[in-house]
């Protein structure tokens, strides 16, 4: 069961057009472990109804992706050990890598706004020490769109 103390960061990915599915983030945890509390997918290009599979998965390889550091949500704490680099934490993937395990496979209608997963408590997904999880858009879009996500994380040390 997750616990209630530790650091709270976010990983954004700032609006990207896509053509194809993808991983839309990935967080790879350092020397610390981390729980999933919170995530969206929200898009500002479409104006016909689409529905799309959205995933947080474990990869067992890992992405290529545009290195992307967690932020801090309070400035006090210290930063993430889940450091950006492009085989790391980051956003935007150019290279698939292998996904592993899928925790959560929802369906999310592009018109009816932003996607949201806000486990409770109990059920949160959780990454190992040097661990990972992914959100991964599944499904292609019919055509190109603009996407922004957030992946927010509790990590525990």
């Amino acid at each position: 069961m997750a616990g209630s103390s530790g650091f709270l960061y976010v990983v954004r990915m700032a609006p990207t057009a896509l053509t194809s599915g993808k991983t839309l983030i990935q967080v790879v945890a350092g020397a610390a472990p981390f729980d999933v509390i919170g995530a969206t997918i929200s898009q500002v290009t479409k104006s016909t109804t689409e529905m799309l599979r959205v995933q947080l998965l474990r990869k067992t390889a890992v992405a290529t992706v545009t290195a992307a550091t967690p932020l801090l949500t309070n400035p006090n704490d210290p930063p993430s050990l889940a450091v950006g680099g492009t085989t790391a934490t980051g956003v935007n993937a150019t290279a698939e890598g292998a996904d592993g395990d899928v925790l959560e496979d929802r369906v999310w209608n592009v018109l009816n706004g932003t996607w949201e997963y806000v486990p409770i408590p109990e059920a949160r997904k959780r990454a190992a020490q040097g661990g990972n999880l992914a959100l991964v858009l599944i499904t292609n879009p019919a055509a190109s769109m603009t996407i922004a996500a957030t992946l927010e994380i509790i990590e525990y040390r």
